[in-house]
């Protein structure tokens, strides 16, 4: 029995199996690549999906983890750190916001959000109590807490998890039409992901997110991107709202690659005006905006800005959806995406995806198969070239 063997057998003896990873057992990781126990070395393009934008320990976030948890970790809210509000003005100032309350996990980010909206409805909207609603997309996903499964169109996320949450409608992802039917006068909020990650890299129609815009500034509607997975540079712009003009949201929530792939982090980003309606005791996180978050957040942001890691998104992206629309190949069904989030969508006939990423497995790349038929390429935003050009050589080699 290999040691990889040994591992998934002691880990699997004692673990819920609410995941079905690829059979390897990642030990170490730098930059964008990553070694098994048995000594093999992958190409890393699931990035934790988009939280490692700034590759695996990169140096300088590591060295402020480092030197903040010799200092100080946690305070709580009870008390004011010293490191949260250098950091929340960096990011607001990255957003073009103005006021930004931190959490940990993308779902609570959201869950925030949904609370947020919920709270402007009655104080500002006036909507009538218990009346609010919010109107998303069907194949979204934007987290696995109870609230946000039940207005899940996704049965494996959705069923045997109810009674769910009301107050959400659903209507199709990137049209505008439905999306504007949809809004009624109790219609506290708009959520909706620039681009459906997890759905199979879905792009939603040109100017569909400037649409949205429109709708709910007629319609007094708060519109909020989820941008836990599209934000911060992986689509070749800071967030991916930006590839439109005029689709600035009201609330922007963000997280994974806010911890710099070393810490939980997320936010909730907006007006003075909106988030100033919560009051002391309506909202909170033991952990939310704790001094190291802080420290490791600031770092991260530093990194995306500094190595102007959206603009290498940019060029790197377009030419590697160029070289794999020259992977010939009739498996490949589609090729999509923006920046480096791209799906290649494989005809049924030829397999699944996940047989696609145990192939390119064997040849040292790390894929992750998603919506059974689309595999998601999500390198690191610090990628090189020749890297990229290896990659694609696996690729075309794989689907041979």
């Amino acid at each position: 029995m290999t040691r990889t063997d040994e591992i998934i057998s002691q880990t699997e003896a004692v673990t819920a199996r609410n995941y079905a990873p690829l059979p390897i057992v990642i030990t170490r990781a730098e930059g964008v690549w990553a070694w098994d126990v048995d000594g093999r070395r992958y190409l890393d393009c699931v990035s934790a999906y988009s939280s490692l934008n700034q590759g695996h320990r990169h140096p300088k976030i590591i060295a402020a983890l480092v030197q903040q948890v010799n200092r100080l970790t946690l305070t709580s809210r009870a008390f004011h750190n010293d490191r949260m509000g250098a950091y929340l003005s960096r990011l607001c100032r990255l957003c073009e916001m103005e006021m930004a309350l931190p959490m940990n996990t993308g779902a609570e980010a959201v869950e925030t959000a949904i609370k947020l909206a919920r709270l402007w409805g009655y104080r500002r909207k006036g909507i009538a109590a218990d009346a609010a609603g919010i109107v998303a997309c069907r194949n979204n996903f934007h987290g696995r807490t109870t609230t946000l499964v039940g207005f899940s169109s996704e049965s494996r996320y959705r069923d045997l998890f109810g009674p769910h949450s009301p107050g959400f409608t659903l209507v199709d992802f990137g049209d505008a039409d439905a999306l504007a039917a949809a809004i009624t006068p109790n219609t506290a909020a708009v959520l909706v992901e620039p681009i459906q990650a997890e759905a199979g890299v879905i792009v939603p129609p040109a100017d569909y997110l400037s649409a949205a815009r429109r709708i709910c500034r007629e319609n007094n509607v708060l519109l909020i991107y989820d941008e836990i997975q599209t934000g911060l540079g992986r689509t070749g712009k800071l967030f991916a709202y930006q590839h439109e003009t005029d689709a600035k949201p009201d609330v922007l929530i963000l997280g994974k690659a806010l911890g710099g792939g070393v810490y939980p982090v997320s936010a909730v980003v907006s007006s003075a005006e909106l988030l100033g309606i919560f009051e002391p005791g309506e909202h909170g996180s033991t952990f939310g905006g704790n001094p190291l978050a802080a420290a490791v957040g600031d770092a991260a942001l530093a990194v995306i800005e500094d190595e102007a890691l959206a603009e290498r998104a940019a060029e790197l992206g377009t030419w590697l959806r160029k070289a794999l629309d020259r992977v010939r190949s009739p498996a490949i069904r589609e090729v999509r995406g923006r920046g480096l989030l791209l799906g290649i969508d494989i005809e049924p006939e030829a397999g699944t995806a996940r047989s696609l990423s145990a192939r390119l497995a064997e040849r040292g790349v790390l894929t992750k198969d998603t919506h059974v038929q689309v595999m998601r390429l999500a390198p690191p935003l610090t990628i090189e070239k020749p890297e990229l050009e290896w990659l694609v050589e696996q690729i075309a080699a794989a689907f041979e």
